[in-house]
């Protein structure tokens, strides 16, 4: 039947009238909206790619599952970085191109269809929903989904999305928590799909945290197993490296065993020197924390301006993002007032909650200072 039809209010068009007017303001828009990285691409990322533009695979075509090079370095990433040791708990590998393909195509090629449910947060990355509308399967949202009899007894219950932290609210979910869904979802055949693409990016009020958040894949969340688990993460927010379309998988060889076998059929592979660069990548550490430290600064800038403008913000617990509760009660109402000032945020609305707006400090230092000056911090 191919891909079904999807509905949804994750449009950038709609905000382009607000775009517009906060161009017109003196100094142009300072674009909050869209978490798109704006800071350097590490020097040491950049070498990897360059050196390797004439290589082996760059002539030809590299493998689906990634180099013996980059495998190694996942695996010696996940153990020094999250903690996971993946021989230890049966857990295989799979590059993908982008975090969001991997999203959007997974409920299709977990195989669900009519008659099959997927669990996801109410509030939550719009692309969860949408994916699984494409398989022609049913989304079902919760307010939590550690909260488990929200959703345990749903018949046809195939698959749980888990975001943590999460965008666009920066909720961490402890490893009781993270415990309790794979429990709950082992109990009954279901495949738990966590989302962990900002682990590294977790605060507290005085600084990075320098613990990242629980993986799915932790000894202790998952029992020594992979099974029914798979875990993504992306390279687009620590490393600047989103035009690389660099991101992947790990869980169930059961799971990304067949789902390998699909995307080398229609082409779904990393080029060969974008690998390259992801080795580079994992292997600069310091450069993440270098970058974990501008996102800090500019969290902390953006809390303070946003309540001396009258908002109830908080730091987050993860992630990159502040979610606010609108001033007017509907996230519309503040977007023509943010935009009056040259401040573009994103309407709460795209994740599932009207009633808030998402700010993203995915933009310089000058334009988070301009924004702090325009809010009157």
């Amino acid at each position: 039947m191919g891909f079904q039809t999807f509905s949804s209010p994750y449009d950038w068009s709609r905000i382009d009238r607000y775009r517009r007017i906060a161009s017109a303001v003196p100094g142009g828009v300072a674009d909050l909206s869209v978490g798109s990285p704006v800071d350097p691409v590490p020097d040491s990322v950049q070498d990897a790619l360059a050196r390797s533009a004439d290589g082996k695979d760059a002539h030809g075509y590299p493998a689906t599952i990634g180099s013996p090079v980059l495998r190694q370095a996942l695996k010696d990433w996940f153990r020094s970085e999250r903690g996971v040791d993946l021989d230890s708990c049966g857990a295989s590998l799979l590059p993908t191109v982008g975090s969001k393909e991997a999203v959007s195509l997974m409920a299709s090629l977990l195989h669900l269809g009519e008659g099959d449910v997927v669990v996801q947060p109410a509030v939550s990355y719009p692309t969860y929903a949408i994916g699984t509308q494409l398989s022609g399967a049913r989304v079902v949202t919760v307010d939590d989904p550690a909260d488990v009899e929200s959703w345990v007894s749903i018949p046809g219950v195939r698959a749980i999305w888990v975001n943590s932290p999460s965008n666009p609210t920066g909720a961490v979910l402890d490893a009781e928590d993270l415990a309790a869904i794979v429990r709950a979802a082992r109990s009954i055949g279901a495949v738990v799909l966590s989302d962990e693409c900002y682990a590294l990016l977790t605060w507290t009020p005085e600084g990075p945290a320098g613990k990242p958040a629980p993986c799915i894949l932790d000894p202790e969340v998952c029992q020594g197993s992979a099974d029914g688990l798979i875990c993504l993460y992306s390279l687009s927010k620590q490393s600047n490296m989103a035009g690389y379309r660099s991101a992947f998988m790990a869980g169930d060889p059961n799971l990304l065993g067949p789902m390998t076998t699909y995307r080398k059929q229609i082409g779904m592979i990393i080029s060969g020197p974008v690998q390259a660069a992801m080795v580079a990548a994992l292997a600069d550490r310091q450069e993440v924390r270098i970058q974990r430290d501008r996102y800090f600064r500019r969290l902390s800038i953006l809390v303070d301006a946003l309540r001396s403008f009258g908002y109830q913000a908080t730091l987050p617990q993860g992630g990159l993002y502040l979610w606010v509760r609108s001033l007017g009660g509907d996230c519309w109402e503040d977007m023509e007032t943010l935009a009056s000032l040259g401040i573009l945020p994103s309407p709460g609305e795209f994740y599932g909650d009207s009633s808030h707006l998402r700010f993203s400090t995915t933009v310089s230092d000058a334009v988070m200072d301009q924004v702090a000056d325009r809010l009157g911090s």
